[in-house]
C-alpha cells in the first residue's frame, strides 16, 4: 500500500458548464480511493474563461502545497488547471520545488512517476516552442510594420496637441482643465508647457538687443 499522501482537490468551471462540477469531484474523489489518498481539501473555482487571469482559490491552493499542508493535487483536467501551457509548466514547477505532487487524472498526468515526470518535461518543451514561436511572430509585426512606413511606439499624443494646449494656457484654461478637455495626463501637459516656457525664455535671452534711437 501506498503511503497515504495528503491530498487537495481542485476543480474548475466555467460560467456556462457549471453542471460538470460534482462530475470532476467524483472522478478525483474516486482516483484518491484507488492511491489511498487523505483528502484535506476540496477547492472549486468559478472562471468565466480559461485564460482567466484572477483564480484566487487556485493561488490560495499554491500557497498552501508551498507550506506543506497537503502532499499532492489532483485535478480532472490539464486545462482546469493551467491558463496556458507557460502558465501549466511555471505552476508545475512551483509544486515540484516544494516536493508536492501534481496528477491530471483524465490525460494520466503523474508526477510521482517516472512516466508523468517525463512527461512533465515534454510539456515544457512545448510551452518554450510557444514561447519561440510568438517572438518570431512579433518580430515579423515589427519589420512589416516598418516596411510599410508605419510608425513604431506609442503615439505622440499630447505631443500633436501642443498648439490647442497652449491656447487654452492662455485663456487661463488650468492644468487640470487642459488635460481632461484634450483627454491626455496633467504631467505630460506640465511638462510640455515647461519645456515651451523655458524656449521662449532662451529665445529672450539670446536675442540682439534693440538700439535706442
Amino acid at each position: 500500500m501506498e503511503t497515504a499522501l495528503r491530498a487537495a482537490l481542485y476543480v474548475r468551471v466555467s460560467t456556462h458548464d457549471q453542471q460538470t462540477l460534482p462530475l470532476q469531484l467524483e472522478a478525483l474523489r474516486e482516483y484518491a480511493a484507488r492511491r489511498h489518498w487523505q483528502i484535506v481539501r476540496e477547492v472549486s473555482e468559478v472562471a468565466p474563461g480559461a485564460a482567466a487571469a484572477k483564480r484566487p482559490q487556485r493561488e490560495a491552493l499554491l500557497q498552501a502545497a508551498k507550506r506543506r499542508e497537503v502532499d499532492a493535487v489532483l485535478v480532472w483536467r490539464l486545462d482546469r488547471w493551467g491558463r496556458s501551457v507557460a502558465d501549466l509548466v511555471n505552476s508545475l514547477a512551483e509544486l515540484e520545488a516544494v516536493g508536492v505532487a501534481f496528477v491530471s487524472v483524465t490525460e494520466a498526468l503523474d508526477l510521482t512517476t517516472p512516466a508523468g515526470r517525463a512527461m512533465a518535461a515534454m510539456v515544457a518543451v512545448f510551452a518554450q516552442f510557444e514561447r519561440e514561436i510568438l517572438k518570431e511572430r512579433i518580430k515579423a509585426g515589427i519589420a512589416q510594420a516598418k516596411a510599410q512606413g508605419k510608425a513604431m511606439g506609442r503615439p505622440k499624443t499630447a505631443a500633436k496637441q501642443v498648439e490647442e494646449m497652449h491656447k487654452l494656457h492662455a485663456q487661463g484654461v488650468s492644468q487640470a482643465g487642459i488635460a481632461r478637455r484634450l483627454g491626455i495626463g496633467r504631467t505630460s501637459v506640465r511638462r510640455l508647457l515647461k519645456s515651451q516656457d523655458s524656449t521662449l525664455k532662451s529665445q529672450e535671452l539670446s536675442a540682439p538687443e534693440t538700439e535706442k534711437l
